[in-house]
């Protein structure tokens, strides 16, 4: 009686090629031991994971118009059904990894005899896997090579070709495959090599990625090119032998440069946004569905205004770094003075691995410095030469006799900035910065950049830190003093001030300028003007009022400090506080997720379309908020921030500086009436940034920056007309109930206060009421005219 076989063959493997496919069959059953062969049939796992495939889908994070800014997930994947792959890439798949795959039934007979032979005789391991041999593997067993392990590939191979369809099998294989760099599946090593879909690859870079399954580690072409370039010719040489390509293809694709896309090129940069936006999708669905299924969430970002703000953010914490001393190398290797060559490239590449590299500021270690030359190496192997300007700011510590830890010799540990063609050593900025920019309408998020570099510090500065807001915060107090009979022309004395506490306030100017105006005070932004008209308003009252516009009362103090702006806020709340005044008075509500869609499309989530603006939104009454836009403008026009309309050459713009105390933080909080923004630079842990910085040197720049791009297509919107409760008085504006006297004209350095006095119309006569008498004008005022 003939021998039960180990494993039935399948009618489809008989049937192609009988006397080969036994073959196979026969050196299989000598190859595997009947106990093994045993014991994987019992032991076979379900092929359920194939059968009824579901890829993981990496979580993606985009921009309102569709620009990823992030990405979790341990498998970086897009799935493209068969039916959309190239019909060139299934060739070159095929051509390389599998010829005969529409011909066998899960194991091709040849293959196996080639690789059994080689191993009985002792030679070197030959790969005999097919397309659905590697797809079993991958999904439902381990890598580690054993007979037991091979022996259920086979049988398991042999069930999914039972199961399913040769185009299913092909689709999930070119889905799920590892391409090396994080990349799983053709369709996202196509974007992870070179920026482009499947169906925008030549052949050039088809016949890369085809090769890229045999060792995607090893023969990648970002880990090592030529590696990745022999495989490639391998490749094109398999599809000109199996009729794909013609031999004239097959030599342009080989004499094809390709380019590459840069490692890590991210268009938008929006880490901290992805960031928030992954913990919104977690909490709502779990980590597992969040990481696996394809899930989708869109931003309100709008990628050139994030991109704007991110490289203003960048500018201005490099700006501010090259200001400060050189404070050394970060590191120092050794490499052996004899090293030169290969063998050096080799070490400096060694000492390289446990330093961290940047996108911007790349890290390199010196291999020579002198005081005209530094020559640096970078973690590709790349070599870099800085001369003149790139060594200005490290001219010191470059020459023979400079001194640790200061010095810059072989072996140390540096970075390099690209300025243009030229290479610049750079040190790692220790002051943060952040900027957020709403849409005034809606409170819809437009940008936001938490910090200098999330992979460092994922500390969200715009959300998390709680910093002194200086005399960004004053525009509220002003908003409230135009409740209390005070007007943009009364006059407040600017002289020394000093409280029974003992604490005595100055102006950053260091000047006393008598009385002023209340909108020159705030366009010149006098600290001891803002004291006396918190005096004269009331703490309790001040802070009641700052919290219509969103300013937690429980974060600022019960004392006359309110008035400088010692309490705290966000840059978010700062934003959100200053909306009102760029919308007529109207709060609103931040919104950064505006919908989370599945991978079939499905919307799972969506905001809310914004609040209608109604009385129960308002903030402050329309008027004050317009006239306090009239004094913003002051500000931005002759002010501390003349800087800004000047730069941007339009008069739109509104906003304050704000400098702590001792320059611990700089802001400028201002607005066009579609867009506000808040920029903030510090140091985390609060200290100085220098007796010469302030919010319009540090945070200004930002700001003009980010408005630059968010307002190229904006034309200049004029000033709408004055609302109700408004009029015009002299050279300024007054609310109405106080066009015949009652509003207070002055406040004293005694902190007195002095108001006009009403004057009553007269009588109405058989015409009619009389015309009222127009108050005196802010000249008028000055000149003494009409104060009792």
């Amino acid at each position: 009686m003939p021998a039960m076989p180990l494993f039935p063959v399948p009618h489809r493997l008989m049937q192609v090629g009988r006397r080969p496919a036994l073959a196979g069959a026969l050196l299989l059953a000598l190859l595997l031991p009947v106990p093994v062969a045993r014991a994987a049939l019992l032991e076979l796992p379900p092929i359920d994971r194939i059968v009824n495939y579901q890829p993981k889908l990496h979580l993606q994070i985009l921009t309102a118009d569709g620009v990823e800014i992030g990405a979790f997930g341990t498998e970086r994947r897009q799935f493209v059904p068969i039916g959309q792959i190239p019909k060139l890439l299934q060739d070159a798949v095929l051509a390389v990894e599998d010829t005969r795959f529409r011909e066998h039934a899960g194991i091709d007979p040849k293959g196996m005899a080639r690789a059994a032979l080689a191993m009985l005789t002792g030679g070197m391991r030959q790969g005999a896997s097919t397309i659905t041999q590697q797809l079993v593997r991958t999904m439902l067993l381990t890598q580690r090579f054993t007979p037991e392990r091979k022996a259920k590939e086979i049988l398991l191979a042999l069930k999914v070709e039972q199961a399913i369809s040769k185009d299913r099998i092909l689709e999930i294989y070119l889905n799920e495959i590892f391409l090396g760099e994080r990349a799983y599946g053709f369709a996202a090593a196509a974007q992870t090599y070179f920026g482009k879909s499947l169906k925008e690859l030549n052949l050039a870079e088809t016949a890369m990625l085809a090769g890229l399954p045999q060792n995607p580690h090893y023969a990648n072409p970002v880990q090592n090119l030529e590696r990745a370039s022999a495989r490639q010719r391998i490749v094109l040489q398999r599809m000109k032998a199996t009729g794909v390509i013609s031999e004239a293809q097959l030599q342009a694709a080989a004499a094809e440069r390709l380019k590459l896309r840069p490692p890590r090129q991210q268009l938008v940069v929006a880490p901290h946004v992805a960031e928030m936006a992954r913990r919104v999708v977690v909490e709502r669905f779990g980590a597992e569905a969040s990481y696996t299924s394809g899930l989708r969430v869109v931003t309100s970002l709008r990628a050139s205004e994030q991109q704007a703000a991110h490289a203003a953010v960048l500018k201005a914490v490099l700006g501010f770094d090259r200001r400060q001393p050189w404070r050394g190398p970060e590191d120092l290797e050794t490499l052996a003075p004899q090293l030169q060559g290969a063998e050096l490239e080799r070490a400096a590449a060694r000492a390289l691995k446990d330093h961290r590299d940047d996108d911007l500021l790349r890290v390199a270690i010196v291999l020579s410095a002198s005081p005209q030359e530094v020559q640096a190496q970078l973690p590709n192997g790349e070599r870099a030469v800085i001369r003149g300007e790139g060594l200005r700011r490290v001219a010191a510590a470059v020459q023979p006799k400079a001194r640790a830890p200061l010095k810059i010799e072989r072996g140390s540990i540096v970075r390099l900035l690209r300025d243009g063609t030229q290479w610049r050593i750079e040190q790692w900025p220790e002051v943060e910065a952040a900027f957020v920019a709403l849409d005034a309408q809606s409170g819809r998020v437009r940008a936001l950049v938490g910090g200098f570099e999330f992979a460092r510090q994922p500390f969200n500065h715009v959300t998390q830190a709680q910093r002194q807001p200086g005399s960004s915060f004053k525009p509220f107090l002003y908003s409230a003093a135009l409740e209390h009979r005070i007007m943009p022309a009364t006059l407040i004395d600017d002289l020394p001030f000093s409280a029974p506490n003992g604490w005595s306030p100055q102006n950053s100017d260091g000047r006393f300028d008598g009385p002023l105006s209340l909108r020159d005070a705030l366009a010149r932004s006098k600290n001891l003007v803002s004291v006396r008209l918190l005096q004269q308003l009331g703490v309790a009252d001040t802070k009641d009022w700052a919290e219509r516009f969103g300013i937690d009362p429980a974060r600022q103090p019960d004392n006359l400090t309110l008035a400088l702006g010692t309490g705290s806020v966000s840059p978010m709340q700062l934003a959100q506080a200053y909306a009102p005044l760029a919308n007529g008075g109207w709060r609103v509500a931040p919104v950064l997720v505006e919908r989370i869609v599945d991978a079939q499309g499905r919307t799972l989530f969506e905001a809310p379309a914004p609040a209608a603006f109604t009385e129960a939104n308002r903030a402050v009454p329309e008027r004050n908020a317009w006239l306090m836009t009239q004094l913003l403008g002051e500000v931005t026009r002759s002010g501390t921030a003349a800087r800004a309309q000047a730069t941007l050459k339009r008069p739109d713009v509104y906003g304050k500086t704000g400098t702590t105390d001792d320059a611990v933080d700089a802001w400028f909080a201002g607005y066009h009436p579609s867009v506000v923004g808040v920029a903030w630079v510090g140091y985390g842990q609060p200290r100085s940034l220098g007796e010469r910085e302030s919010g319009g040197g540090l945070a200004l720049p930002i700001w003009i920056d980010y408005m630059a791009t968010a307002l190229r297509a904006v034309p200049v919107t004029p000033p709408p007309p004055a609302p109700a409760g408004l009029v015009r008085s002299g050279d300024d504006w007054l609310y109405a109930e106080w066009l015949q006297g009652g509003w207070t004209h002055r406040i004293l350095a005694d902190g007195g206060a002095q108001q006009l006095p009403t004057v009553m119309p007269p009588e109405a006569g058989a015409s009619g009421a009389a015309p009222a008498r127009p108050g005196p004008s802010p000249a008028q005022i000055l000149q003494g005219v009409g104060v009792p």
